[in-house]
């Protein structure tokens, strides 16, 4: 199979990885460039992506980020005769609005926290009663959430919003109660009926060791993640299951991944959110451990041809410890040297994500978020050491990163 990427980040590095190990692939194709990416990859010339592939002749366009997908590329592919990985439109729009996707879990009986959806301020500010959770409605790169301990907060949550922090996804608002527990991601990959899990896994969005700091695109995450006995058959009876269901009744099939964020409250699963698409860090350790073919699932999903059972998953633990320009989430400053990336450790993938290669063959920092250091063991104690040592041979001007990634899992190993 010809097989198009879209997308050039740290999740999208992560796919190349573990297409370019695919029996079944001929050619890998590209819309972006990452200096990361297998070196026989093919860049698609620039213009419509879905015209484009038609020229190459792709046989199945894999859909990286959220953007294209709520813009419609799934859609784009099917009229030109190419079978695409991932969401129509109206499906992304799960992930696409947060107002959208609290209403279809009310209508539907997910289990999710309380909430409002507002399209006016002053509404908004009359809804906040103290501490809560305040997000923007629309896409905003899984940064637009405020996590307010206080009224006071979550007014100058609300605020930032309306005042075009994130642009027109803060057009509408959703106040949300404020629940306590672990945060578990499971993403699912799905046919529209049937669906197959990776395991559970562990995302850490504050900036700072502590979970202290701002939200972020994600500083580090591993897998499998402690859950409860019973978490995964649960979550597929009680949410993923009944999502399906529901998608398909109100005539937006799903195909593609089903990311489920949940949080683990004493009131039992609650979801926190849907995304339509690999997160990103998880993806990265999710992708280590599978331990089987991922293109004949991911076309067997974009056909509505995949048979409910179990994927094949290696064991032990792995680990993704993300390096970030050290101004990150604020202004960055690019363009610097990054040494140590050619050197190799066993049970390590270095995923490039914020890099730029130079007219001269150097590798920079170009972005917030770098490099995703993914380690592999047979206990986290081992892929985080792992991981860890890793990162302590690369180097650039600024770099930063969480020392405490798998902190809850390093309390359960003990």
């Amino acid at each position: 199979m010809k097989v198009l990427l879209v997308g050039g980040g740290g999740r999208e590095a992560a796919l190349a990885w573990r297409l370019s190990k695919s029996p079944m692939l001929t050619e890998l194709w590209c819309t972006h460039i990452n200096p990361g990416f297998p070196t026989d990859v093919q860049q698609l010339p620039s213009g419509d992506i879905a015209e484009n592939a038609a020229k190459a002749e792709i046989d199945l366009v894999v859909v990286g980020p959220e953007g294209p997908l709520a813009e419609g590329l799934v859609d784009a592919c099917e009229e030109q005769g190419i079978l695409a990985f991932g969401p129509s439109a109206r499906a992304a729009e799960l992930e696409a609005s947060k107002g959208f996707a609290k209403d279809f879990m009310r209508r539907h009986g997910v289990p999710t926290a309380a909430y409002s959806l507002h399209d006016d301020r002053a509404e908004a500010h009359a809804a906040v009663g103290g501490a809560c959770v305040v997000k923007a409605d629309g896409l905003a790169a899984g940064k637009g959430v405020y996590v307010c301990s206080d009224a006071s907060s979550a007014h100058e949550a609300v605020d930032a919003l309306f005042d075009g922090a994130f642009g027109p996804a803060g057009a509408a608002v959703v106040i949300e109660e404020l629940m306590e527990g672990p945060e578990i991601s499971v993403l699912a990959l799905c046919d529209g009926e049937n669906f197959v899990c990776l395991p559970p896994a562990q995302d850490h969005k504050r900036r700072f060791d502590g979970d202290k700091g701002p939200n972020t695109g994600g500083m580090g995450a591993y897998a499998p993640a402690p859950v409860p006995a019973g978490f995964m058959e649960s979550l597929k009876k009680r949410v993923i299951g009944p999502v399906l269901k529901g998608m398909a009744a109100e005539n937006r099939t799903f195909r593609g991944v089903l990311y489920v964020g949940v949080m683990i409250t004493p009131q039992g699963v609650r979801v926190l959110e849907f995304n339509c698409r690999f997160g990103d860090p998880e993806c990265q350790p999710l992708l280590m451990l599978l331990d089987e073919d991922l293109l004949p699932v991911l076309k067997q999903c974009a056909e509505g041809q995949l048979s409910q059972r179990e994927l094949a998953i290696h064991s032990g633990v792995s680990c993704c410890v993300v390096m970030a320009s050290g101004e990150y989430p604020g202004k960055v400053e690019k363009g610097h040297p990054i040494s140590g990336l050619d050197s190799e450790q066993e049970g390590v993938v270095v995923f490039q994500a914020g890099t730029r290669l130079r007219a001269d063959g150097v590798v920079v920092n170009n972005g917030g978020r770098v490099l995703g250091v993914t380690a592999h063991g047979q206990s986290f104690e081992e892929a985080r050491e792992r991981a860890y040592s890793a990162i302590g041979g690369i180097h650039w001007k600024g770099a930063d990163w969480r020392k405490d990634i798998g902190w809850r899992a390093m309390k359960e190993e003990r």
